[in-house]
């Protein structure tokens, strides 16, 4: 069997081995492997063959799997759930004390209390939403 057919193997085993794991070594090793056939099919010897085989992955290991990895693996930008009500402002609908209350956040009604215990707000008022608890908003009132 000709060696570029065997690293050709190698590298299709290796990419096809990334695909399962999502580690992106995988696929760097894979592509090193087929860049190695290919010096492989241009008539390199083996130990060259192997020095290329080595030079190539520890360059996409080293340089290109860490840019790689960046892209893939970005900090969430957007607020799902109720942690996409926090800082929302609302609408209160019965008066709002420590004890109970409620207020519109988007359309849909909700209990709400006080942040400040002290507090009444009374109905009308515009206030932001502090805190989620539960199915309770914890609302201040907007200066």
């Amino acid at each position: 069997m000709d060696p570029w057919l065997i690293w050709l193997i190698v590298s299709a085993v290796l990419v096809l081995a990334e695909i399962f794991t999502l580690t992106a070594a995988l696929g760097m090793l894979g592509v090193a492997a087929l860049i190695t056939a290919g010096s492989a099919a241009a008539g390199l010897s083996t130990p060259f063959q192997f020095l290329v085989f080595t030079v190539v992955s520890a360059v996409t290991l080293f340089f290109l799997r860490p840019v790689a990895l960046r892209h893939l693996v970005q900090p969430q930008t957007q607020r799902f759930g109720v942690d996409a009500l926090v800082g929302q402002a609302a609408y209160v609908v019965s008066d709002v004390t420590g004890r109970e209350g409620r207020v519109r956040i988007g359309g849909e009604e909700w209990t709400a209390r006080s942040y400040d215990e002290t507090l009444v707000i009374p109905r009308g008022a515009t206030v932001d939403v502090l805190e989620i608890s539960g199915t309770t908003a914890f609302v201040y009132p907007r200066e």
